[in-house]
């Protein structure tokens, strides 16, 4: 019986639906190439964001209360970043 379904499996043909299709063309667009190329970046900060400051789990219930929690986030991350190039500028002091 085991047999018949691996047979099954291998002379199926794949069908491609229209939306699949639609994906596939986009894919294969410069559009999403550029995108592409941002992502490990956008990846980076979400990564943070969630091991570090607390968005792996909601704080509150709501979805109102759920993007106050993500902008508050976003913010301390961005203030993050902008204190380090601010002290990459300028030199210590003695």
């Amino acid at each position: 019986m085991r047999a018949s379904r691996l047979e099954e499996a291998r002379n199926s043909i794949r069908m491609i639906e229209e939306h699949f299709k639609e994906q596939i063309e986009f894919e294969l667009s410069d559009t999403f190439k550029v995108r592409i190329r941002r992502r490990p970046i956008i990846d980076h900060k979400n990564a943070e964001m969630k091991r570090f400051h607390g968005m792996a789990t909601a704080r509150y219930h709501g979805l109102f209360r759920m993007r106050i929690q993500a902008y508050l986030t976003a913010f301390v991350v961005n203030v993050k970043r902008v204190v380090k190039l601010n002290e990459r500028k300028q030199p210590a002091f003695e």
